[in-house]
């Protein structure tokens, strides 16, 4: 007799997943279909950092050519900054600090990483002056908040220390990775 498991829709997944809850990253990471939806999170959160970003860009001058360039290039950094964060998160936790679980699956990792973006939707919310630094900050702590649990259970941690330890190393490269990528190819603040 097989086993069905209950499936949660996209919007269900999406608050579940930005509310830490470790039974929708778990639902998440068994079902191979989520990896569209998993995808579509990430552009959305890529999406709100370039939009919320752009409030620092375009200062009151309304929406330019040169502001919408700003929010394109933004969403692909922080686009390449989720990858890289992934990548160096699979890499460390499957590679360098593995429990004797750990079964490394890459796309039961990306899945449950995409749905761990879902804090970064709260970005867009820069765009609002005044509003970047409290909503790039607290959607950051979530984000990382929210991998941390990804990880926990894609990697089938018993230990969430050992979470915490690949995430900040893993959000730690990312960030740094972003910041090159930004002051090498971002938009000049005028």
């Amino acid at each position: 007799m097989a086993t069905i498991i209950a499936s949660n829709g996209f919007l269900q997944r999406l608050v579940g997943a930005a509310a830490l809850d470790s039974a929708i990253y778990e639902e998440v990471e068994a079902d191979a279909t989520a990896t569209l939806q998993a995808f579509v999170v990430v552009l959305l959160s890529s999406m709100a950092a370039g939009i919320g970003l752009s409030g620092f860009f375009s200062a009151g001058r309304g929406l330019t050519a040169s502001s919408i360039g700003n929010v394109v290039v933004v969403s692909i950094i922080a686009l390449l900054a989720w990858a890289a964060w992934a990548l160096v998160t699979y890499q460390i936790g499957a590679r360098l600090l593995p429990q004797a679980q750990t079964v490394a699956n890459v796309g039961e990792l990306l899945r449950t990483l995409g749905f761990a973006a879902a804090p970064g939707v709260l970005q867009v919310f820069g765009v609002i002056p005044g509003a970047a630094i409290p909503a790039f900050l607290v959607s950051s702590v979530w984000m990382v908040l929210a991998m941390i649990v990804a990880v926990r259970q894609a990697l089938d941690y018993t230990s969430t220390l050992r979470a915490v330890a690949v995430c900040v190393i893993g959000w730690s490269l990312a960030f740094a990775m972003a910041m090159v990528l930004g002051v090498l190819f971002g938009p000049t603040v005028s």
